[in-house]
């Protein structure tokens, strides 16, 4: 007789599949933090620009331009390693995870957009782009990312770690452009932000993801109206907390210090740092 009743779940996610093949003993060199940010400021700038364009910015699309501007001015930690070697990207992507649902089975599954060069673009820009992205990948329209999750649908379970290993050393550590084989070229970004307050949750830790070689995961909570002391009293503010993970192999708290004083500096002057808002109809 088993230990355990047991039945062999089926119909399992793309996303389900990659994570069973991705993440074995805890022996990484993770580290976590928690920024308390502000968020007065950026509510009203995000419900200003809203009125005035009609279009339905969140704190997402702000958090891709206030870290592209973090990982700017702090461009060691917009970092890969490689061969026991830290490498700097020249360009900087910000990875966000978008939920799907399987027409099919019903199965809920994560894939994502990634948008490059936010801190160069206004944020209009970066609501219209990441709107077309995630438009395709919730349509199935992006070919290399449908032609890659079939491909997971596909591959034995007994072999996920291996595939997943060996995509990620010849995509990263190789630097290999595997288009040509359905993988897509730098999907991941130079950091991956999740907003896990749009479910509800005003707190997690998300874990690194060890084939993509980002070294640094940002998930952002809740906002909760909490007393807060100013300048000797306590008074209500709306707080965001960001929850952070990093690989400690690229990253160390030099590096999380000057980041987290960069976002904080954002979120204290959203129109200075973001850029004006647009003229109102």
């Amino acid at each position: 007789m088993p230990n355990l009743a047991l039945t062999p779940k089926q119909n399992l996610s793309s996303f389900r599949r990659i994570a069973i093949g991705t993440w074995r003993a805890a022996y990484d060199p993770t580290v976590y933090g928690t920024l308390a940010l502000p968020a007065d400021g950026v509510l009203r700038y995000l419900e200003t620009f809203r009125a005035r364009t009609g279009k339905r910015a969140t704190l997402s699309h702000l958090m891709a331009k206030a870290m592209a501007i973090t990982l700017s001015e702090m461009p060691d930690a917009n970092a890969i390693l490689r061969f026991n070697r830290i490498y700097l990207r020249r360009d900087i992507g910000v990875f966000f995870q978008v939920a799907l649902e399987d027409e099919v089975t019903g199965e809920i599954d994560l894939s994502g957009a990634t948008l490059f060069d936010a801190h160069q673009k206004s944020l209009l820009e970066i609501v219209e782009e990441f709107e077309q992205k995630v438009g395709s990948v919730r349509k199935g329209q992006d070919k290399n990312l449908e032609g890659s999750r079939n491909m997971f649908k596909k591959i034995p379970f007994f072999m996920l770690n291996t595939v997943l290993d060996l995509i990620g050393w010849l995509s990263f550590t190789l630097n290999l452009d595997l288009r040509w084989a359905g993988i897509p070229k730098d999907p991941f970004g130079s950091v991956m932000v999740t907003n896990i307050g749009s479910l509800g949750l005003e707190e997690a830790y998300v874990p690194l993801v060890p084939y993509s070689r980002v070294p640094l995961v940002i998930a952002l909570g809740a906002v909760k109206d909490e007393a807060v002391v100013q300048d000797g009293q306590i008074v209500p503010r709306k707080m965001l907390r960001a929850f952070a993970t990093f690989d400690h192999r690229v990253l160390d708290g030099m590096h999380a210090a000057k980041m987290s004083k960069t976002l904080r500096r954002i979120f204290a002057d959203p129109e200075k740092e973001l850029g004006p808002l647009p003229p109102a109809p």
